[in-house]
């Protein structure tokens, strides 16, 4: 039985844009929830005697600061994690240690405090690295297919970016450094995807030269459907695992994968076909050269 992927085309594009466009409104007015690493602030780490709920800590704490600081397990229920937005480096850690240490007892693991300077230049270089990963990568499938494929690659990329982003900014998920590592790991993962694709569906150019484009992809598409779904359903599965084990600590890296995944393995199906659609890939455009050598399996 072979699937008509294509056949939804038109409402799976439109589906794009309407996200995508829901995604960089709300980027736009409502930003990301930026963590410690980017704004800068005081992080405090302790073990505790024995088990405690966060919510007594955050009541202590609450006396002396406003609500915009972050209680967190880092580990087990004895090891938490405490982020304060702003503060100076001298004052305010102690304060909460000093206000701390008469409610509880704990060993003090780690103080230290982060700069708005530094935090500028974390989001500013997590930014350019993003934008450094999706141009050479850009770059290697033009060279590696053609670059009809580059454009495809390049843009199913912008699209898994700007819709993981979109996700945490709808829904005001904290953002930190572990998930801008996500967002360029969901980079990678999506990338991978699109060359397995497209590498499927060059070969198949070249075997069926007569075909239409719709049933060359479709085609593609179907001999790719049982790798496309152990490999997602395999990573979904350890994902979903972090999310729930995991912790705190984890939880919000575990959610930009999982949405990089669903939506990474979506965009090479309808973003990076739809485009090889639109700008009417043939035979020609991959057509062996008489300089190109071509390995067909056979020795």
């Amino acid at each position: 039985m072979q699937i008509n992927f294509m056949k939804p085309r038109k409402i799976a594009s439109v589906l794009s844009i309407i996200l995508i466009l829901i995604s960089i409104f709300s980027l736009s007015f409502r930003g990301l929830n930026a963590g410690l690493d980017f704004t800068g602030g005081t992080l405090i780490e302790i073990q505790l005697s024995e088990p405690t709920d966060l919510e007594d800590i955050r009541k202590v704490l609450g006396l002396n600061l406003e609500d915009d600081f972050q209680v967190s397990y880092f580990g087990s229920e004895q090891d938490v994690l405490i982020k304060i937005p702003g503060g100076s480096e001298n004052n305010l850690s102690d304060e909460i240690v000093s206000s701390l240490n008469d409610a509880f007892k704990f060993d003090l693991r780690r103080k230290d405090f982060i700069g708005p300077q530094i935090g500028e230049e974390l989001r500013d270089q997590g930014g350019l690295g993003i934008l450094a990963a999706m141009l050479v990568m850009m770059v290697y499938i033009m060279f590696r297919f053609q670059f009809k494929f580059a454009i495809g690659a390049l843009l199913a990329l912008v699209h898994d970016v700007l819709i993981v982003l979109g996700f945490f900014s709808i829904f005001y998920i904290g953002f930190n450094l572990t998930v801008l590592a996500a967002v360029l790991a969901v980079i990678g993962y999506s990338l991978n995807d699109t060359i397995v694709v497209s590498d499927r569906i060059r070969e198949n150019y070249r075997k069926k030269r007569k075909s239409n484009n719709i049933d060359v992809i479709n085609r593609s598409l179907n001999q790719m459907l049982g790798r496309t779904l152990i490999t997602s359903l395999t990573t979904l599965l350890v994902l979903f695992a972090l999310l729930i084990l995991g912790g705190d600590f984890i939880k919000n890296f575990a959610i930009a994968l999982i949405c990089g995944v669903i939506v990474g393995t979506y965009s090479s199906i309808y973003v990076l076909c739809n485009n090889l659609i639109l700008m009417k890939l043939s035979f020609e455009d991959l057509a062996i050269r008489k300089s190109e050598t071509y390995d067909d399996g056979m020795p």
